[in-house]
This record gives structure tokens, C-alpha cells and sequence, in this order.
């Protein structure tokens, strides 16, 4: 099992703007620190929290993108961007640069391993002094390097250690940490990014046979939301879920979605302390929102879910936490 869904990330211009709308939309914290930025690997990438604590809230909101300069850090990674960016479609409006997950140092060996003794497409990037650790992309490999979905099913898998993360020593505390006196309206963590596809069971057979990584449970049927799921878990027990998504009504959010936008990045889900607290603080920052009195996702309780015109076209959603 992976350790941690290390971030709920989207690919946009101005990923500077985007942090400042997510602050003043959402009330996300951002900080000078949490930006990241390096002349020989040109990207900007934004590492947003929900809360303060890493031990509470170890995943992390991610706007990023990647600058039209020389990559000397990891020359590959430019023309694996455009291949990438073409199998998500030209106009999507949430767009991954990868969907980046993290385990200790010796399971990713293991892992990487596995994909070379079966001959399955990946490849690493070289170690720079601004990134000493390894980086593994599934699907691709330094010969054939546009992104092809046989190895995880379309999930666009980056894999790195969680050692460089640096987390603190209480992300892994047993039982975990919870908030002490959150104030009503006070975000928790991201619980869920949702990613949908064509064909649930063909990921899952390709998550289990190459990645020997499972679902948390049977697959949820949610008749009203008009989609299967399938929760794919992280042993840190605050990391959010990756939800695997298959519509199955054209007419549902979730079939509307895939069949003009195509299979990809769906919601980000962030628990709250009070949802009706939240509600008035989006009021407040003049955040448009639909309340959804019962959603079967959320095991019939209230839930949130933010105009995307709000904040770019991504879609923020929030639960009781």
C-alpha cells in the first residue's frame, strides 16, 4: 500500500494567482515557504493547506506549472508534459501534471522492482542537487515518453519517497492526531481527490496486477449520484483517498463531467468542522455554492460543493468533518 496521497494538484497558468484565489475563495492557507521554485527545474508549484498541521492534514493542495525554459534538472519532463497534456485533452479544465503519491524509500524500491522484472513502462528522473531523491513516472520511459495508461489504468501515477518530504514526527502517530478546539468552520484535511474513468474494474485490475494496490472496501454504487467509486487507501490514516469514479448515468454531475470534458481529475473533498459554519464563512468571501441537503457520498449527510467558476474551473467540495 502507498503511504500517502501527498497532494490534490491542478495544472494552470498563474499558479502565483491561483494561490491567492484559493486564500481569499476558501480561506486555504498559504505561506512564502510552501512555494517552490528552481532555475534548473523551471516550474512553480504551490503546496497549499487546509490546515496548518501536516499531522493533521499531511495531504496537500498543489496549483503548479511549468515554465517554457530548458529543463536541465530533468530534460524529459517537457515533452512528457505535452503528451500528457494531450492524452487529458486540450481544453480540460482540470489538468494533472501527475497524480503524485508517497511511500518509504525501501517500498518504492520494491515497487520499482516489480515494474522492471515485468517489463512495464516507467521511468526515473535524474537526481539534481535541488531534488536528491528519486521520482518515478509509470507509463512512460526515457525511449517512448508520451504517458500511455496499460500500467495504472489512466491514473497518471508519479511515485516518490515520503522521506523528502520531511514530515513531522507525529504524521505517523498512532492513533492519529486529530484537531483539539477547532472553531466552527475550520477546515481538517482534504479526505478524497476523485479521478474519474471509462471503466472502474479495468483500473482496478491494472492498480492490483502492477501495483498490488487495492481498494479500501467493495465498490460504493451511489444510485442518486449516478456513479460507482472505488476508495483506494494510504496507510497514513489522515492522508486523503484517491476516489476512482465510473458514471454511470450520462446525466448524472459525474457522466456530464466525463462525457465533455473526458476521464481525469474531479473533486478535491475537504472535511470542516461545522459545515453550516463554512458555509457562511464562503458567504462571507462572496464564494458562490451549492448546499446539497443529503448526498449518498458523504453517507447521506450535507455537503458543499463550490461554483467551479468560483476558482478556475476546479471543483472544491466539503463535508462534515
Amino acid at each position: 500500500m502507498f503511504d500517502l496521497l501527498m497532494s490534490a494538484d491542478m495544472m494552470l497558468p498563474d499558479p502565483d494567482g491561483m494561490a491567492d484565489l484559493l486564500s481569499a475563495r476558501l480561506g486555504i492557507h498559504q505561506h512564502p515557504r510552501w512555494r517552490q521554485a528552481f532555475d534548473d527545474h523551471p516550474y512553480i508549484a504551490h503546496f497549499l493547506r487546509v490546515n496548518k498541521s501536516l499531522a493533521i492534514a499531511p495531504t496537500r493542495i498543489e496549483p503548479q506549472w511549468h515554465l517554457d525554459r530548458p529543463n536541465a534538472g530533468d530534460p524529459f519532463f517537457h515533452d512528457f508534459l505535452q503528451g500528457l497534456s494531450a492524452f487529458q485533452g486540450p481544453h480540460r479544465p482540470m489538468v494533472t501534471h501527475s497524480v503524485v503519491l508517497a511511500l518509504r524509500t525501501e517500498k518504492m524500491e520494491r515497487l520499482i522492482e516489480r515494474l522492471a522484472r515485468r517489463r512495464l513502462p516507467f521511468r526515473l528522473a535524474q537526481r539534481t542537487a535541488a531534488m536528491d531523491f528519486d521520482r518515478l513516472w509509470i507509463g512512460v520511459s526515457p525511449e517512448s515518453i508520451e504517458y500511455e495508461p496499460s500500467v495504472d489504468g489512466g491514473l497518471c501515477i508519479e511515485v516518490m519517497g515520503i522521506e523528502p518530504l520531511q514530515l513531522p514526527p507525529d504524521t505517523f502517530a498512532q492513533p492519529p492526531v486529530q484537531p483539539a478546539d477547532p472553531s466552527p468552520g475550520d477546515m481538517i484535511r482534504v479526505t478524497a481527490r476523485g479521478f474519474l474513468v471509462r471503466d472502474l474494474d479495468d483500473t482496478l485490475r491494472r492498480c492490483s496486477l502492477n501495483l498490488d494496490w487495492e481498494p479500501e472496501s467493495a465498490v460504493d454504487a451511489f444510485s442518486q449520484e449516478g456513479y460507482r467509486r472505488a476508495r483506494m487507501p494510504f496507510s497514513l490514516a489522515n492522508s486523503a483517498r484517491l476516489d476512482i469514479i465510473e458514471p454511470t448515468r450520462w446525466n448524472s454531475d459525474a457522466g456530464r463531467y466525463i462525457h465533455t470534458w473526458g476521464p481525469g481529475l474531479y473533486y478535491i473533498r475537504i472535511s470542516v468542522h461545522n459545515l453550516a459554519a463554512k458555509a457562511e464563512d464562503l458567504r462571507a468571501r462572496g464564494t458562490d455554492f451549492e448546499w446539497v441537503e443529503a448526498s449518498e457520498s458523504v453517507g447521506g449527510k450535507p455537503l458543499i460543493r463550490v461554483d467551479p467558476s468560483s476558482v478556475r474551473g476546479q471543483i472544491f467540495e466539503f463535508e462534515e468533518g
